[in-house]
């Protein structure tokens, strides 16, 4: 059985970051914003330079390696902004700690890696979250409630597009990215997100088909893929995805269409409703046109939201919205995609009975 995590509500929650890299800013900007529930506390790397860089930035010490920020800091919480290949073993050390994790995604590149992951935090009685910040995008939260609520009536069809674009210099930046070990293909790592809401939006899913290809970039991985996805509601469904899309990013889109609505989430990176159109209409809809955003990456901008709900949970205030358990769901899918791809076959889900 799972120890309860005590809640931490008599001070401000203290935060370590591990990984100083692309998507390092996003998470010290996030919790910068909650300044008054949570501090940054220590940042890690073992490349020198992004290190010194990153703590002159946040103001805070450097640590070369996990291990001393584990033996040196008072950090209430890990969080892993690490190639996606060290989070098992980054977790379970944290975990076995006595600290909170929070994990980017992927949580892990492999099925019984997560399930490690998640088991080591319950043995230490500590909370484990994985980072699902396209969840609290204004267009999703939109196409959440109008999903929830039922407007779609039946779904009979889910799109996911993801068109961007990833030179062989973003791969050769570092020796870990494009490897099957620490980094996944272009499944696995840049549309893990959008692979998660086909889940966490319209429900679990029954069976998946997959091919994936390197056609471009000297990887170990696909630079391509395209999944078709049957739902246990009976909706069908693909995923189409590449980093080979012409000079610059084009599209990070969902499409949904049922017997009583359509809807597409568009733009970059879902950030613009670009259809909207249901047989009843709803208050919602009032927020169609100022729900729609420009950002200037594909990260968007939920991380304050979703450091909100991990600051809530761990003083005790909320449920984990995104915890362990809820991170293996999306990791199932992926993992079952690679499977149905490279087997040449048909894969049901769960992958476990």
């Amino acid at each position: 059985m799972a120890l309860a995590p005590v809640p931490i509500s008599n001070r401000r929650i203290r935060f370590a970051l591990v990984g100083c890299g692309r998507i390092a800013a996003k998470h010290v900007e996030a919790l910068a914003s909650h300044k008054d529930r949570a501090e940054l506390v220590a940042v890690c790397d073992s490349d020198a330079a992004a290190l010194d860089r990153m703590a002159r930035q946040a103001g805070v010490p450097g640590y070369p390696t996990l291990e001393r920020v584990l033996a040196e800091t008072s950090a209430d919480v890990v969080v892993l902004a690490t190639p996606s290949g060290l989070h098992a073993a980054q977790t379970i050390a944290a975990a076995e700690a006595g600290r909170h994790v929070v994990t980017e995604k992927p949580m892990a590149t492999r099925w019984h890696d997560g399930k490690a992951m998640v088991a080591a935090c319950d043995r230490a009685g500590v909370s484990l979250f994985v980072v699902k910040q396209n969840r609290q995008n204004s267009t999703i939260q939109l196409l959440k409630r109008a999903v929830d609520q039922r407007r779609f009536g039946r779904i009979y069809l889910v799109t996911v597009n993801v068109f961007w674009q990833r030179p062989q210099e973003y791969y050769d930046s570092a020796p870990w990215r494009g490897t099957w070990e620490f980094d996944g293909g272009a499944i696995m790592n840049q549309a893990s997100h959008y692979v998660d809401l086909l889940d966490w939006l319209i429900g679990p899913v029954e069976s998946v088909q997959a091919y994936t290809a390197t056609l471009a970039r000297h990887i170990e991985v696909e630079d391509t893929g395209a999944a078709i996805v049957r739902w246990r509601n009976g909706a069908l469904g693909s995923v189409n995805v590449t980093m080979l899309t012409h000079r610059q990013n084009l599209e990070g889109s969902i499409t949904v269409l049922g017997e009583k609505g359509t809807a597409r989430v568009g733009g970059t990176a879902v950030n613009e409703i670009q259809h909207w159109e249901f047989a009843e209409p709803h208050p919602d809809d009032e927020q169609v046109r100022t729900a729609s955003y420009k950002t200037p990456s594909v990260y968007g901008f939920g991380h304050p939201r979703y450091y909100d709900n991990v600051i809530r949970a761990l003083r005790g205030e909320a449920r984990a919205e995104t915890d362990g358990r809820e991170g293996l769901r999306s990791l199932e899918l992926l993992i079952g995609i690679y499977l149905a791809a490279r087997d040449g076959r048909t894969v049901g889900l769960p992958l476990e009975y």
